[in-house]
């Protein structure tokens, strides 16, 4: 976790020549907050409507004219990167892994949203069983993608029951036995009777950039990504 003594601003002096404006897609909720010191270690500052919760806006404008941000969800993050509806982005790596768009590039480990993608089942069928014993099982997530291929590389065939959230009361409902979450601190697997029984990923967040636009627009991309990892390589030699 990042300390709040945010080191000098990396100035980035971009060519105004531009007709096209870059989108930097980031995510809304806790990464956000998270992200706040770096994007001002980078010189990013954006509109004041961007960190109000309150606000309806989507896009919003930066102290760099030829630079926007936008915020949407984290899962979509990824997509609107991949599709080339923006052309940065900042997303976990859990969300890398389950879209596994060719089309993106993740130069920077940021070090911020940290935590694991987890297997947890209720803690009588944890004692009760092991893997090996399956051939097939059944599992609530969010990662269906993710989850059914960790599974097949052990030769087990997994039915992946896709829920965007409230996967913890899916065993205790019956749909399934097992789920397949983000858990940080493990308390709201705790609180409905759940525990972990295996890791499947450990999950932080990347700065991401389109292929397409590494390509065509290399020296202005190049320059915010090494601005923002010499942001992280200052933050971390502070911590």
């Amino acid at each position: 976790m990042f300390k709040n003594n945010l080191p000098r601003r990396f100035v980035i002096s971009i060519p105004m020549t531009m007709s096209e404006k870059l989108i930097l897609a980031v995510p809304k909720g806790r990464i956000l907050k998270e992200l706040a010191p770096l994007l001002d270690a980078c010189d990013i500052t954006p509109e004041d409507a961007f960190y109000d919760d309150s606000s309806r806006k989507l896009q919003f404008s930066t102290n760099h004219d030829n630079l926007d941000i936008i915020r949407v969800r984290a899962f979509d993050v990824a997509t609107f990167v991949a599709y080339g509806g923006a052309h940065l982005g900042v997303v976990g790596s859990d969300a890398l892994e389950e879209f596994s768009y060719d089309e993106l590039y993740a130069p920077v480990d940021l070090g911020i949203g940290k935590c694991r993608l987890s297997v947890a089942m209720p803690k009588k069928d944890a004692q009760e069983e092991e893997k090996s014993r399956h051939s097939h099982i059944r599992i609530a997530t969010k990662y269906p993608s993710l989850t059914a291929r960790y599974y097949e590389r052990a030769g087990i065939q997994a039915e992946c029951i896709k829920l965007n959230g409230a996967m913890e009361i899916a065993p205790a409902l019956g749909l399934c036995r097992r789920i397949v979450d983000l858990v940080s601190t493990g308390g709201t697997l705790k609180a409905n009777g759940l525990v972990e029984v295996e890791t499947i990923l450990e999950v932080s967040s990347k700065l991401i950039v389109n292929r397409s636009t590494m390509k065509t627009q290399p020296e202005i991309i190049e320059k915010w990504v090494e601005a923002f990892r010499l942001s992280v390589d200052k933050q971390l030699k502070a911590a």
